[in-house]
């Protein structure tokens, strides 16, 4: 199993579905006929170039092979994720849609001709050797992948579960190239992660497939619980960093779970026939409590459907670094053979009209994680020297209003939460960030509309 699994399904925001058109034509005018005569003459020559490699290449060569190379050139000529899906190929993506699959763990795409890190996944064997998201492979035990297209660069990271390839990766702000280890291994996702911290549910989303939405309203209601009650919540941070995509439904259905009206996403194709328009229905699941957004440069496709509907109903402050910028959809079309063509058929939109295509989803707050400090800095010993407080001076009045035991243990927990924050600045500044924009939100209660 592959690496190509990842690239079929997540990257993209796939819709999935059959189109079946049937179009009726009126008389064809003088130049709507020679153009089909050059477009039959240009089949012909397809088919002369295709007879001639066949009878005089040096060596043999398979028919099928080179039919479905010329396909899939057609296919990759359009954009970076259009392409043809040889049957094992259209079998691995359903098998990606459904969260259990072989691989690495990282999803890719392709940039002027280098193949581009679109995000590790979380507790993948790519993610645990520390790829990055806007990492670009060069090399794949030692060969190059320059003039490759993308499906051949995949292609080349294929293998079995259990070994090992090397990568070899130019990363933004190191002078030199430096190679990989990673051991290929099964991948199986839970889309989402729940769990709280402090007084917020913290929902980790790492991909959207079909667990995406029953993961996410199965793990807030178990946080809800264990919390005692959503009146004991804040809110939550709906954490979308390095989230490449996958299902539109899906997309459209975590959004609708804190949307109770208006628009979610529109899709416009080619033919205005085809635009389609998703709208929220009523319900929501936290009830109006506040949301943060987390996202960053990994977060693409139906991540950015999400953040970007949450922004524009003013449901959600987003909070990090500018997304990905992949505002097109696919629609896998099953073909003759048991393959299937992925075709760029539309581009989304926002609520507000925003098209995401090459522009990413602007954060109301930029949030830079800031590289972790290696253990033994000056900063790092000044942050553990302990304070002084009026506690501390010699003589100080003691509290001896009356307080019961009951509220000295409230303060205590207020005081660990609040530390735990802290510690948690240190580890991952983005989380740490939107949990007190957060609690800002909270303190200030529900707003009349």
């Amino acid at each position: 199993m592959s690496m190509k699994k990842f690239l079929l399904a997540a990257v993209c925001g796939t819709a999935t579905g059959v189109f079946l058109t049937t179009q009726f034509a009126g008389p064809l005018i003088a130049q709507e006929s020679d153009k089909k005569s050059s477009v039959y003459e240009q089949l012909d020559l397809f088919g002369d170039i295709f007879e001639r490699i066949r009878a005089q290449y040096v060596e043999d060569v398979d028919e099928a092979d080179l039919i479905e190379a010329a396909i899939n050139g057609m296919l990759t000529s359009l954009d970076p994720h259009s392409s043809y899906l040889a049957p094992d190929d259209f079998e691995d993506m359903r098998t990606q849609t459904s969260g259990e699959f072989g691989g690495l763990g990282i999803e890719v795409t392709q940039e002027e001709g280098y193949v581009k890190v679109v995000a590790p996944m979380d507790g993948t064997p790519a993610d645990e050797a520390g790829m990055e998201s806007g990492d670009f492979i060069t090399s794949v035990d030692g060969k190059s992948l320059l003039g490759l297209n993308l499906e051949e660069a995949v292609e080349m990271m294929r293998g079995p579960v259990g070994s090992e390839i090397i990568l070899t990766v130019v990363r933004e702000g190191i002078d030199e190239p430096f190679d990989v280890s990673i051991v290929r291994d099964t991948i199986k996702l839970t889309a989402v992660r729940s769990r709280i911290e402090g007084d917020s549910v913290v929902l980790r989303v790492t991909t959207f497939n079909r667990q995406t939405y029953p993961n996410l309203e199965a793990g807030l209601k178990k946080q809800i619980e264990e919390a005692g009650g959503d009146d004991k919540i804040n809110g939550i941070v709906l954490d979308l960093r390095n989230n490449p995509g996958g299902l539109l439904t899906q997309a459209i259905a975590v959004s609708d779970a804190f949307l109770e009206k208006g628009e979610i996403v529109s899709t416009r194709g080619r033919n205005p026939r085809d635009s389609e328009r998703y709208n929220a229905t009523e319900g929501d699941l936290v009830n109006g409590k506040p949301i943060v957004v987390l996202i960053n440069g990994g977060s693409a496709s139906a991540s950015e459907i999400v953040a970007g509907a949450l922004q524009d109903h003013r449901r959600a402050v987003v909070v990090g670094e500018k997304s990905f910028g992949k505002g097109s959809v696919q629609t896998v079309v099953p073909v003759r053979g048991d393959g299937a063509m992925r075709l760029t058929t539309s581009r989304y939109y926002t609520p507000s009209g925003r098209s995401i295509q090459a522009l990413g989803v602007s954060p109301d707050i930029i949030v830079v994680q800031p590289p972790r400090k290696p253990a033994g800095t000056e900063e790092e010993e000044d942050a553990t020297r302990p304070g002084r407080s009026e506690a501390d001076l010699r003589g100080s009045l003691s509290n001896n209003d009356n307080i019961s035991e009951d509220e000295r243990k409230l303060l205590e927990a207020e005081q660990q939460k609040a530390e735990d924050v802290a510690k948690l600045r240190e580890e991952d500044y983005q989380l740490a960030y939107a949990l007190d924009v957060l609690k800002g939100l909270s303190a200030l209660g529900p707003t009349d509309e």
